[in-house]
């Protein structure tokens, strides 16, 4: 290949410095190409990354040696390769050690893995054409171009990046130059390099980046490695003269498509496991921001952006900053995983957390003050997304045809506001200042106008945030003004959500300010404490437009109905405010909202209830998926707890929005016919009087309504159905359920076979569940079995009841999802009854059998929940509640049940609650006498054995 006249293997950057090709050298640029033959090695706290001269010496040394020994291209490709994949192994080594040594010294971990990959590259390609594949003299008066492209051209290189290689020639690639390419494209996958690649002349270049923004944007970042510069100049010219010049707009809105696409498919920033390169507020959208730039402005570093006015220095300095931590977490990333991963992982949270030197502080985790700082980042991007896009759109305004901007359409604004380029711009920022309250009038104008917030008027109240003083906060006007966002105008989340990433939420509610951004280290939750709180507000906005009427009758039906907004937003605001603190959130909530409401304005009253209802915003829930709701007792305490109607109807609303809030696939019909259930028999009760919520009333209305459902039966055969049942069948099950189980009974007893057994599976879509029946004779071990043979069938149980009958029966009903949380599909019934039927009948072992799938997976390991095992004596009339808190895993269900049989408990019901990777399985259990569980040497005695199969249990998940 025909080198440069200059500079021999020179890598060259077009702005005239090496390795500072990007936005991260903007602070470092290196030295100038004249100083230096070939790539120079960065300064880092550790010894020259590699040798280049006496690489590329030893490596020609070996190849010379191999050729006079008679050796073809393959002997000689094969006694090279050991030499560079060991420099390269080295090289990487010590950048890592340097790296860990300093932990967020990204920019210097990008360049210097971008000069051991050039290094690399240059290396192999001399080789390959001296050695492996040289060109023909006709050959050479075509000369290649080396031409790095995409993220590696742009030198942004972390330890596993992709290397996107242009090789480039004047006219058709000769067989000669494709022989070359491909001994050196062997070489580099020899090195185990993940190369992506293309052969093109400049025509070619032209017209496939006319077509596709994908190739046109890799091109954009091209730099010149090897080979023929006068090509690559050439390129670069005809790129910017040909394709680039007059196609701003054009390339401008598909970068931000496409942007937009990947937000859609990545989801919103705060989700807890966000993508470090893909994501909403992840590098892609810097990197987005600087192709547009540079396509625009023909920039070649984000400091540029400053004079030109795009940026003010300290959003520069933003830029830098985000830039820089998100580098050093995709760094500290990949070398975690040992391969190319973006994917910030619960597993790789904890492990990143550790590497950039995070430590516990206050009782928070290191991992969770870690990602903190990964989100207060990552909505710095988006705040700097927001700034540029804003520029454009007003450079795209001026660039639209006369009549089009005459015609166009401006809303009207009140007096102090203009309206720049569609967005909400302040007229006179001095006048502006003069009262501070104006901080909080600008949100009202933009949820009253429809118009996104100019990002000039943005800057000038983040600016300005020391005005919100405890005057301000105290003041009646801003109370009435805040409060107003909340009431209406009927989509409150977009004011909070813009006043939360300006700081003006917490600067208002500086109670509000620890929980920004704050991440909750668990997998039930998908998004940040914050921006789970503005989700919830969200819901119950939605709920008021009758946006979810078909699928939340009952919440819904409640708001008609009348209800105090502004407790109910109020205690939504604050629910979680006391997150992230040693102390239980819910009871420093309660505090906090004390403190909190009068400041908004609320009265003694509605101050009590906002308390209230702070403090106790999880007993609905707890109380629906812990508990037996069947069971009056539970509906008594819990209508004891509530006290009225009005605040049942709040507590209702409130528990409906925080588990909606929590991730987009928390809320189903299972939780939903939980508390529906609740809440009308809770409001029956305190309607009508505790005294008729009693065993026996339901009792005489279930079997009236088992006779109606059955009305071919004889009067005899429905005379032994009703009397066979104890009373907690009868207020456990619905109707439905008990009129399978007669059919099955009545069909047992005619079998008049001890070993037989009858199963029923019918697929509950109303209930996200597959209710599966069971009945057969009495025998002990039951329940434990039935747990077993689901677990085997990866059956997710959430709701178990087991009833013994007066003539020696057993029935039991589970209901069980599959894997996704959704019912059993129809067609793999079948198969789950066979399964079931082996495993009761013998045939497979379950505790065997589940041994080698009881495994954790990788992502789920960094989480640890205590273990706590508790007794209850006063949750219900004839049972004790045993309640078992503790780390979810496959089987865990099945091994308390047998632990529990081995113990001789009777378990008459299971409770199943799981909230990611933590689990609350409540038992209603009696001894082997049919009594409670009172003494505290028996308690202690199966806690023990309780907690022995739970470590056990985890220990082997773990192995």
């Amino acid at each position: 290949m025909a080198e440069t006249p200059a500079q021999p293997g020179a890598v060259t950057d077009r702005a005239g410095a090496i390795y500072s090709p990007g936005p991260l050298a903007d602070a470092t640029p290196g030295p100038s190409p004249s100083s230096v033959a070939g790539p120079q090695p960065l300064i880092l706290p550790a010894p020259d990354i590699v040798d280049v001269d006496a690489l590329r010496a030893t490596a020609h040394e070996v190849a010379e040696r191999t050729q006079k020994a008679g050796g073809d291209a393959a002997e000689i490709r094969n006694a090279v390769v050991p030499i560079l994949r060991e420099a390269l192994a080295q090289g990487r080594k010590i950048i890592a050690d340097a790296f860990t040594a300093r932990p967020r010294a990204a920019a210097d971990m990008v360049r210097s893995y971008t000069y051991l990959t050039d290094t690399m590259v240059i290396t192999t390609m001399q080789i390959a054409e001296r050695w492996l594949a040289p060109l023909s003299e006709r050959a050479k008066k075509n000369p290649l171009s080396l031409i790095a492209v995409g993220g590696y051209g742009r030198g942004d290189m972390a330890p596993f990046s992709d290397v996107d290689l242009l090789f480039l020639a004047k006219s058709r690639m000769s067989d000669d130059a494709e022989a070359l390419i491909e001994a050196m494209l062997y070489l580099l996958w020899d090195l185990k390099l993940k190369v992506g690649h293309s052969s093109r002349t400049i025509r070619d270049c032209l017209k496939l980046g006319a077509d596709d923004f994908t190739i046109r944007t890799s091109m954009l970042e091209m730099r010149h490695l090897a080979g023929n510069l006068a090509l690559a100049d050439e390129l670069e010219e005809q790129l910017r003269t040909k394709l680039f010049s007059g196609t701003e707009r054009e390339f401008t809105e598909a970068k931000l498509e496409e942007r937009e696409n990947r937000h859609s498919r990545q989801g919103e920033r705060y989700m807890v496991e966000p993508n470090v390169k893909e994501g909403k507020g992840g590098l892609r959208d810097l990197q987005s921001l600087y192709w547009i730039a540079k396509y625009i402005h023909g920039v070649r570093a984000a400091a540029e952006l400053v004079p030109l006015g795009v940026f003010r220095r300290e959003e520069y300095e933003t830029f830098r900053k985000a830039e820089n931590f998100l580098w050093a977490v995709r760094g500290h990333l990949h070398l975690a995983a040992g391969r190319a991963t973006e994917q910030l992982t619960f597993d790789m949270q904890v492990e990143v957390a550790q590497r950039m030197g995070y430590t516990d502080l206050r009782g928070r985790r290191a991992v969770e003050i870690f990602m903190q700082d990964y989100f207060r980042q990552a909505t710095a991007v988006g705040d700097l997304t927001r700034i540029f896009v804003a520029k454009l759109e007003g450079e795209s305004v001026r660039q639209q045809p006369l009549l089009e901007r005459i015609f166009m359409r401006t809303p009207e604004v009140q007096d102090g506001y203009v309206v720049v380029n569609t967005r909400l711009a302040i007229a006179d920022p001095v006048a502006f200042l003069n009262d501070k309250l104006n901080l909080l009038r600008l949100f009202e104008e933009g949820l009253r106008s429809g118009l996104l917030i100019h990002p000039d008027a943005m800057r000038l109240v983040t600016a300005n945030l020391h005005l919100i003083d405890n005057a301000m906060r105290t003041d009646p006007e801003a109370q009435k003004i805040f409060m107003g966002l909340l009431l209406n105008h009927g989509n409150p989340e977009r004011a909070l959500r813009r006043m939360n990433e300006l700081g003006v939420l917490s600067a208002f509610i500086p109670e509000f300010e620890p929980i920004v951004a704050m991440m909750q280290f668990n997998m039930y939750h998908s998004y940040t404490v914050d921006e789970h709180t503005i989700q919830c507000i969200a819901q119950l906005a939605m709920m008021e437009k009758g946006n979810l009427t078909e699928s939340l009758p009952v919440a819904s039906e409640i708001l008609s109905g009348g209800v105090n907004r502004r407790v109910l937003y109020v205690a939504l605001l604050c629910h979680d405010i006391g997150k992230g603190r040693a102390e239980d959130h819910s009871i420093l909530g309660a505090r906090i909202a004390r403190t909190v409401a009068p400041r908004l304005g609320l009265d003694r009253e509605e101050c009590d209830t906002v308390e209230w209802l702070v403090r106790y915003h999880l007993l609905m829930s707890d109380t629906a998926q812990k508990r037996d709701i069947a069971d009056p007792r539970t509906v008594r305490d819990f209508a004891k707890m509530v006290g009225s109607v009005r605040r049942l109807d709040l507590l209702t609303v409130l528990t409906v929005c925080d588990i909606r809030g929590v991730g987009p696939s928390t809320w189903n019909n299972w939780k939903a016919a939980l508390l529906r259930a609740l809440y009308r028999q809770t409001r029956r009760a305190l309607e009508d009087g505790m005294e008729d919520f009693t065993r026996a009333n339901r009792g005489v209305e279930a079997k009236k309504a088992l006779r109606a459902a059955l009305p071919d039966w004889p009067k005899e055969d429905l005379k032994v159905e009703t009397k066979r049942h104890y009373a907690p069948y009868w207020q456990g099950l619905h109707v439905t359920a008990h009129v399978v189980f007669a059919r099955m009974l009545r069909q047992l007893a005619a079998k008049n076979d001890p070993s037989a057994l009858q199963i029923h599976l019918y697929p509950d879509s109303d209930r996200d569940a597959t209710r599966a029946c069971f009945a057969m004779v009495d025998h002990p071990g039951i329940f434990s079995r039935l747990t077993g043979a689901l677990a085997l069938v990866g059956a997710n149980v959430v709701d178990a009841r087991s009833y013994t009958t007066k003539d020696g029966y057993v029935t039991s009903a589970f209901w069980i999802q599959d894997s996704t949380g959704h019912p059993y599909d129809a067609d793999r019934l079948p198969r789950l009854e066979q399964m079931m039927r082996r495993t009761l009948g013998g045939e497979v072992v379950a505790s065997r059998a589940l041994e080698p799938r009881d495994k954790l997976k990788k992502r789920e390991r960094a989480f640890t929940v205590a273990t706590n095992v508790s007794f209850n004596n006063d949750a219900s009339d004839i049972y004790t509640l045993i309640e078992v808190n503790s780390r979810d895993r496959p089987g865990l269900l099945y091994d308390l049940a047998r632990t529990m049989t081995q113990a001789n408990v009777y378990i008459a019901n299971a409770v199943i609650a799981t909230y990611g990777e933590q689990v609350v399985d409540t038992f209603y259990v009696k001894d082997m006498f049919g009594l409670k569980y009172h003494a505290r040497s028996k308690q202690r005695f199966l806690e023990a054995r309780l907690r022995e199969a739970i470590d056990e249990g985890a220990k082997r998940a773990s192995e």
